[in-house]
């Protein structure tokens, strides 16, 4: 039977890390010169106007349609439309672009550590709305993690892709750069597709997943200890289906 408020739960707080992530991106530019995102509405945290009609609608539904017939966990993926950037108002535009992509994964990991900051608050909560809080804060955290994470993938169009063309010499970065056009290609290929291919010949092949672990995972770590631990802190990885101490 589907869990229905599992179900929306998981998507709000994916919905959520993704719009404060572009939104982000956003004020980063405008910060520093660029209010290109300001002038076209897309400062806002409305969900409207960040809706990408495959990245926000298809793909989420996708997933949710899956989900109803396979009777799984609410696990979502997804993006939305990209902040509007316009970088040669930067006083030095490769620089900014990689500080305006540095600003996603970074929100991220802040609205992760401050989910998990919240744990300290939920005891107090009555039974009902803390078991909810805790559904709701377990999947937002992961959301955030998996988020930031993956958008640190050092291909472009990813956020990581730009913060290596910022930190290329200048002939190097050109050629990085023109991977941007390919690059989504690439990365849902690497992401999607090669796994179960292989998977078939009995390959394991699972770029992804080692990404998230090997980076997600100490950052994770490093927030838990920052965080002092909270006692509510084992009920989300038992929401998550984490096994292992932290």
């Amino acid at each position: 039977m589907t869990d229905w408020p599992e179900l929306i739960l998981s998507f709000v707080a994916l919905v959520a890390a993704i719009i404060l992530h572009e939104v982000s991106h956003g004020y980063a530019a405008l910060a520093m010169g660029d209010d290109t995102a300001k002038r076209l509405g897309r400062l806002s945290l409305n969900p409207l106007v960040h809706v990408d009609r495959v990245g926000t609608i298809i793909l989420p539904g996708i997933f949710l349609a899956a989900q109803m017939v396979l009777h799984t966990g609410g696990l979502f993926f997804g993006w939305a439309k990209p902040v509007p950037i316009a970088p040669w108002r930067f006083r030095d535009p490769r620089r900014g672009m990689m500080l305006v992509a540095l600003a996603g994964p970074l929100a991220n990991y802040v609205l992760a550590f401050v989910a998990i900051l919240a744990l300290h608050l939920t005891p107090a909560l009555p039974n009902m709305v803390r078991a909810y809080a805790l559904i709701f804060i377990g999947f937002f955290v992961m959301a955030n993690l998996a988020l930031g994470t993956f958008n640190l993938l050092p291909i472009p169009p990813l956020d990581g892709g730009r913060v290596v063309v910022g930190l290329l010499p200048e002939r190097l970065a050109m050629a990085w750069a023109r991977l941007e056009r390919a690059g989504i290609v690439i990365v849902l290929l690497l992401v999607l597709v090669a796994p179960p291919l292989l998977g078939e010949f009995g390959i394991r092949f699972n770029p992804l997943a080692a990404w998230l672990h090997a980076i997600g995972d100490p950052i994770f770590q490093v927030m838990v200890d920052a965080a002092g631990h909270p006692r509510d802190l084992f009920l989300v990885l038992r929401v998550l289906g984490v096994d292992g101490d932290v």
